[in-house]
C-alpha cells in the first residue's frame, strides 16, 4: 500500500489545473445540472436531455472519425472516458493524497462535448474509497459491462482500453512531476501504477514496465479511414485481412 501526504480537498480542485486539459475536474454546480450523471449513462436511469447518453457520444465519436463500425466508435469513446476518470483520481490521489467522493451519482458529463471529455464534480468532498474501488470498481466495471452488452464490443478488448488508458494519464502525470523536480509525486504516481496493473482486472491487459505499457489487445482505432497502430498495441503494423482484432 502507498503511503501518501494528505492535504485537504479545496473546493475548486485547484490541484489538477497545471496538469493540463485530462487532469481538470469541472466543480461548478450550475451549468451541469442539464447533463446525465454517470450512474444514469451506465444504466442506473435515463437522462431528461439524451435519454441514452452513451449511445449519443459513441454515435458523436463514429461521426467524428468516420467509423466504419458502431464497435470501432464505441471502444474509442469507453477508452476516452476511461482516460478521463483515471487523470482525475490519479492526479487527486497524487497531488491532494486524497480521492474527492466520485460516486457515479455525483459526477456529470456531457457527451455532446469535444476531447476531452467534459466531467463535472457537483460536490467537492473526501472519500474513503481507493483507486480500485473508486474507479475500476465503481466506473470502469459498468461502463465495460455497458459497452460489451450495447455494441458489442469484446470485454478484454475494453480492459485492455482501461489499461490503456491508466498508462497513459500515469505517464504524462508522472513526466510533469518529474519536469518540475517533484520526484516524490512522480514515485507516487509509478507507485499507484503499479498497485492497479496488479489489480485482477487489469493483470492480464499487457505489460506495465516503468511508464511503457504493451497491450495484449487492439483498441481497432486502425480501421478508422487514415488510422494506425497506437504506440502500446499489441500490433506492431495494422492488419490487412483480419475482420477482428484481438480482444484480450
Amino acid at each position: 500500500m502507498v503511503l501518501l501526504l494528505l492535504v485537504d480537498l479545496d473546493p475548486d480542485l485547484t490541484a489538477l489545473r497545471p496538469l493540463g486539459g485530462f487532469f481538470v475536474l469541472r466543480t461548478s454546480r450550475a451549468p451541469a445540472r442539464s447533463l446525465p450523471t454517470l450512474a444514469e449513462t451506465y444504466g442506473r436511469g435515463t437522462s431528461d436531455v439524451y435519454v441514452d447518453s452513451m449511445t449519443f457520444r459513441v454515435r458523436k465519436v463514429g461521426a467524428s472519425l468516420g467509423a466504419p463500425e458502431v464497435r470501432i466508435a464505441a471502444s474509442v469513446a469507453q477508452q476516452g472516458l476511461a482516460a478521463r476518470l483515471w487523470s482525475v483520481a490519479l492526479g487527486c490521489a497524487v497531488r491532494y493524497g486524497v480521492l474527492p467522493d466520485l460516486d457515479p451519482e455525483r459526477l456529470r458529463w456531457d457527451p455532446d462535448a469535444g476531447a476531452p471529455d467534459d466531467l463535472w464534480l457537483t460536490e467537492v468532498r473526501p472519500s474513503g474509497r481507493d483507486l480500485a474501488d473508486a474507479v475500476l470498481l465503481g466506473h470502469l466495471r459498468p461502463l465495460t459491462d455497458l459497452v460489451h452488452t450495447r455494441f458489442r464490443v469484446a470485454e478484454g478488448l475494453l480492459w485492455g482500453n482501461a489499461a490503456s488508458a491508466l498508462a497513459g494519464s500515469a505517464r504524462l502525470l508522472e513526466q510533469w512531476a518529474r519536469a518540475r523536480g517533484r520526484t516524490e509525486e512522480a514515485g507516487r504516481t509509478r507507485a499507484l501504477t503499479a498497485e492497479l496493473f496488479a489489480h485482477p482486472l487489469l493483470a492480464g491487459t499487457g505489460t506495465w514496465t516503468g511508464t511503457a505499457f504493451r497491450r495484449r489487445s487492439c483498441c481497432l482505432y486502425y480501421r478508422v479511414p487514415g488510422g494506425g497502430v497506437c504506440g502500446d498495441c499489441c500490433f506492431e503494423r495494422p492488419p490487412r485481412s483480419s475482420p477482428r482484432a484481438p480482444s484480450g
